[in-house]
């Protein structure tokens, strides 16, 4: 089992911490660094900037949102981050939601999958760079036909340093779980479960057996989740901790009738506990919608405890489909949870 750090949203300005965190994740022996983006900060320029600092830290980005970039931009920031990283860059993409896409982006969102397919087709041509590139799908086409019908087909200036450089989906439903199997490196889940990897293996399975031998064999497929993770003299001061965030993300994100989250946490079997949260957190009273998230869900999804608590909650994880567990955590706690962890500096 490896360990990364996810550095979080912003909100109003950087998260408290998070610069010195990145640095303190390379020196302890953190595997990777995630960055985020919604509707505020992006997720390239920390990393870059925070990731400046470090020498041997993977850096990934956990998400960049496909409708923010065409397919061909994301590209050109994989390629100068791998560059600048001296090869260290993990691309994580994600589709992100109906509310974001089209109510901040101005993207239209339908069919998520089939463009998500054609953007990573779009992202690899770039990065193999075996000739210009040109793609007439659905949702993508270049050159394009119109405008001033002067388009040309164009090849990436820039030589990659990896042809291969690592794409990781996120994606929470089977069926975009199995496609991040069939046509990326990695999958990027978020509010899972041991108790569901019977379920996460059988998705994994059916993208496999549909994957193209071009790409990295499945026997080199990452899962890396992101997990909160809180420290505390036991396990219900822990638990509280973490509360507030399940809440924001069962009742506060997405709409009322589409919420990925939300679903995803339903799959877990807490339909009934997701009502009452998105009830509460819909009439204002978010310190009663987390007071709602009940402790079993708490353990299901997060690590949270005394020590030796967590080292036991490790375990299931441990035996799980997940190979990088991705910690959301109060930066200033990476130095005790990596002796907690186990892990040693490089």
């Amino acid at each position: 089992m490896r360990f990364g750090f996810h550095t979080g949203y912003w909100a109003a300005g950087p998260p408290t911490g998070a610069a010195e965190a990145v640095v303190a994740a390379d020196r302890l022996g953190f595997d990777s660094v995630w960055t985020a983006e919604s509707y505020g900060s992006d997720a390239l320029t920390p990393l870059a900037w925070w990731g400046a600092a470090t020498s041997r830290v993977r850096l990934g980005t956990g998400i960049m949102q496909m409708s923010a970039r065409t397919p061909t931009a994301t590209a050109m920031a994989a390629l100068t981050m791998d560059h600048l990283s001296g090869g260290r860059f993990v691309l994580g993409l994600g589709a992100s939601g109906p509310q974001v896409v089209e109510g901040w982006y101005g993207q239209p969102y339908p069919k998520p999958l089939a463009r998500t397919r054609e953007y990573v087709d779009i992202v690899r041509q770039v990065l193999r760079r075996e000739g210009p590139v040109t793609y007439s799908g659905a949702h993508y086409e270049l050159p394009l036909d119109g405008g001033a019908h002067q388009g040309k087909p164009l090849r990436s200036t820039v030589h990659p340093l990896r042809a291969d450089l690592p794409i990781h989906l996120a994606a929470q439903g089977p069926k975009n779980t199995a496609l991040a199997a069939e046509i990326a490196d990695g999958w990027l889940p978020a509010f899972v479960s041991p108790k569901l990897d019977a379920a996460y293996r059988e998705h994994l399975d059916e993208g496999f057996a549909a994957r193209s031998p071009e790409l990295t064999p499945s026997s080199s497929f990452e899962v890396c989740a992101s997990v909160p993770v809180a420290l505390g003299p036991d396990l219900e001061t822990a638990a509280d901790h973490i509360r507030p965030h399940l809440a924001l993300y069962i009742g506060g994100m997405g709409s009322a009738t589409t919420n990925f989250h939300r679903d995803a946490i339903e799959r877990l079997g807490y339909r009934a506990e997701c009502a009452e949260v998105q009830r509460r957190y819909a009439a204002g009273d978010k310190a009663g919608a987390a007071a709602a998230i009940p402790i079993e869900l708490v353990l299901d999804v997060a690590l949270v405890g005394p020590p030796a608590a967590i080292r036991e909650q490790l375990v299931a994880w441990e035996s799980s489909v997940v190979t990088t567990l991705i910690l959301q955590t109060d930066p200033r706690l990476l130095p005790a949870l990596a002796d907690v962890l186990g892990l040693a500096a490089p």
